[in-house]
Order: C-alpha cells, then sequence, then structure tokens
C-alpha cells in the first residue's frame, strides 16, 4: 500500500546546489516569453524553473540532429567507432543535404571518404544536413534504418512526443517532438557524453582547407556560460534553439522554438537564461547521511529503515523564497527485508511556501535490515490485517 508522512514544516539555510531533485514545473508571475514554446530547467536539480507549451509538438527543423549525434556519441562510446573512422558520401546524402540541396550543407564531396570527426564538426558548427546522412548510412546502412534506431532510441530516454522522420529536420510530415523532449535530450547528452559535448560549443571548423564554418549559435560568442547545443529554423517551424550554460556548479538548458527572427531567438534566449540564474538560489534541507524519516519494514529485524538522500539534499528555491517548506515522504510498503543500505525505497516530496514547484527527492535505506524469524514475520502479518500496520 502507498504510505505517506508528512514531515515538520521546516525553513532552510542557502547551500551549494548539489543534491537530486526533481520537480513538477511552473510558470512564475510576471516572467513570460516571446517564443510559442519554451523550456528553462535548472540540470543538476532536474528542476524546471518555466515552461510555455513544453509538452505541446512542434517541428524542431536542425535542432532534430542532436538526436542523430546521440546515436553517433553511443557509437563512440561503446567502441564500435572511432572519431578517425571514414564513411563515403553516397549520391543520396550529396544530393538530398549536400551542394545539390541549397540547405546547409559541409559540402563534403561525392564518393569521398570523410573522417567522423569531421562529420560531428560538420553538424555541430554547420549544421550539415549531408553530415547527418553520411553518418546514418555508415552506421546503419541507410538513412530509414538509421531513423528507426533514433525513434527506439528517444523511446528509451522518455521523449514521449517525439517521432523522427528523417536525421536532420527538413521538412517532412510527422517529424515532431517536444522542448520537454529536447531538454531531456539534451540533458542526456550532456550527462553520458561529456567527452563529446565540446563539439557542441566549438566556435570554427575549417574543412579541406577551403571553408570555415563558423558556428551557428549566437550564444556560444557571447561571454555568458553558453558552451552548446544547436539552433533550428524553418519557415513552418520559425526560430529555434536548444542551448546549456553553467555559472559556477550550476548549468541550466534551455529550449525555446517558434520565435519570428533570429534577432528574437538570441535576444530571449539570453533573457531567459539569465532569469533563470538570477531568480533562483539553493537551500539545504538535509546534510549528507541525516535521517529525513523512517519507513516500515515487514519480515525485519527491526519495524523501521532510517530514510536518507544521497549525499546532502539541496532544494532550488525562487530568490524570494523565505525557506519555508512543507515535506512529506511516500513509499510503497511496509517494505519487505531483507534491504541493503543504499536501497531506494522512497520519495520525499517537498514544496516551498512561495512556488509552485514540487520537488521530489529520492531516499535510501540508511542501513541493512536482515529478514526476521519466521514467528516475527507472522505477527507482522497480523498487525498489517488487523491495524493497517499502526506501530
Amino acid at each position: 500500500m502507498k504510505i505517506a508522512v508528512a514531515c515538520a514544516a521546516v525553513t532552510l539555510g542557502a547551500a551549494s546546489v548539489v543534491g537530486l531533485a526533481q520537480a513538477a514545473a511552473q510558470k512564475p508571475d510576471g516572467f513570460d516569453t516571446k517564443a510559442q514554446y519554451a523550456i528553462l530547467l535548472d540540470s543538476g536539480a532536474d528542476l524546471v524553473l518555466y515552461e510555455k507549451n513544453a509538452d505541446t509538438r512542434m517541428i524542431p527543423a536542425s535542432m532534430s540532429k542532436l538526436m542523430t549525434l546521440a546515436l553517433v556519441f553511443r557509437e563512440l562510446k561503446t567502441g564500435r567507432l572511432k572519431l578517425d573512422d571514414s564513411f563515403i558520401v553516397s549520391e543520396h546524402a550529396w544530393r538530398t543535404g549536400g551542394a545539390p540541396s541549397g540547405t546547409a550543407a559541409m559540402f563534403a564531396p561525392l564518393g569521398d571518404p570523410i573522417p567522423i570527426g569531421d562529420l560531428i564538426q560538420g553538424v555541430t558548427v554547420q549544421s550539415g544536413n549531408d553530415a547527418t546522412i553520411i553518418l546514418a548510412e555508415g552506421i546503419a546502412g541507410t538513412e530509414e534504418a538509421f531513423v528507426k534506431m533514433m525513434n527506439d532510441y528517444a523511446k528509451e530516454l522518455g521523449m514521449t512526443q517525439s517521432t523522427f522522420v528523417n536525421t536532420n529536420g527538413l521538412p517532412a510530415e510527422g517529424h515532431l517532438t517536444s522542448a520537454r523532449d529536447l531538454a531531456i535530450l539534451a540533458k542526456h547528452l550532456i550527462e553520458v557524453y561529456p567527452e563529446y559535448y565540446h563539439y557542441f560549443g566549438q566556435k570554427e571548423f575549417r574543412y579541406r582547407d577551403k571553408f570555415t564554418f563558423r558556428n551557428r549559435n549566437p550564444l556560444v560568442w557571447a561571454d555568458i556560460g553558453v558552451d552548446g547545443l544547436k539552433t533550428g529554423h524553418l519557415k513552418e517551424s520559425g526560430y529555434g534553439l536548444v542551448a546549456s550554460a553553467q555559472r559556477g556548479d550550476q548549468r541550466l538548458i534551455l529550449v525555446v522554438n517558434g520565435l519570428e527572427s533570429p534577432e528574437d531567438r538570441e535576444s530571449e534566449s539570453r533573457r531567459m537564461l539569465e532569469w533563470g540564474f538570477k531568480s533562483f538560489r539553493p537551500f539545504r534541507l538535509f546534510d549528507a547521511d541525516e535521517k529525513v524519516s523512517d519507513a516500515l519494514v515487514w519480515g525485519g529485524e527491526k519495524h523501521y529503515v532510517p530514510l536518507v538522500g544521497d549525499g546532502d539534499i539541496d532544494l532550488l528555491l525562487p530568490t524570494s523564497a523565505t525557506g519555508a517548506v512543507s515535506a512529506e515522504v511516500t513509499y510503497d510498503g511496509p517494505i519487505k527485508a531483507p534491504i541493503k543500505k543504499g536501497d531506494q525505497i522512497a520519495t520525499l516530496r517537498v514544496t516551498a511556501a512561495e512556488s509552485t514547484a514540487t520537488n521530489e527527492i529520492p531516499l535510501y535505506a540508511g542501513e541493512d535490515i536482515k529478514s526476521s524469524g519466521f514467528a516475527m514475520r507472522g505477527i507482522d502479518s497480523l498487525l498489517v490485517l488487523a491495524f493497517g500496520w499502526l506501530l
């Protein structure tokens, strides 16, 4: 059965953010954006600071290329590919996404072998449509087969609003995603593939001693902490951007789309990131190894197991917050013994008085609980049947 234990209201002190808080979305009063679709989240805290139509399906344009690169990075990380491996430029890649297409391209010559490292830069810096197709065909044989891999990977990541039809975001019916899904993808790229993330912040790419491509993300050129990820634009979608910025230990991820001009895209993205960094601050709820509460145990040598966080438990709250919060521990219980120290068994839900965000923080067993004998388990069962486990 689901058990909820209310915790006493507490007042928090300021601290550095190192927790694992997860939060429901909020739309702060007095703040909005011109973007039709937007989401801003604190990556370390998993806290959504702002959202607007974040789950509405939209046309992602070249922001789709983040999904292509996620698969490329996965192949590299597993060792199935190496950066100096090369793929041949097919006629399909050249004609559909290369020079003849009249779209953004890295101008890879038909029939030439192109190193994977160059192709990645052709995507992250130049947004080359030919580069994504070359990578897809090199990995999966055909672009169609690779697109299936993209959709499968998106499902694994929980990108519930995403359907990919091609590798690059060129106009195609049914090629859709959401701002939240792109934020999930950006967070995944940053955390799972840190060894390749630097490509997104690369300012220039010199290719074949003939082309010098400049990163199309205007914010990587600004001194505001942005180190990636990807722009997008189609007539049908407007101007969009997936960006990430870090200041100190705090990293924000931003997705906007549906803006009317590149100037709006840059100015709105700057404004939202600045607001995110300035409008929220960290609070300490519990220190590392400090007991948060107890959970009921069935069939154990003890009737309760202490619950702790994974290190310090910190929250992000609006700067105007007083620190007063209400908290509740929930879990499916009683929890059956044996229990190992470190098992995740409960969730701490915390809501601030001045905020609609509900932080959901995983809690873990603070000690081992061994199984009891047969007689004690029988008594525990009778207590559950008779009193709903009122100990």
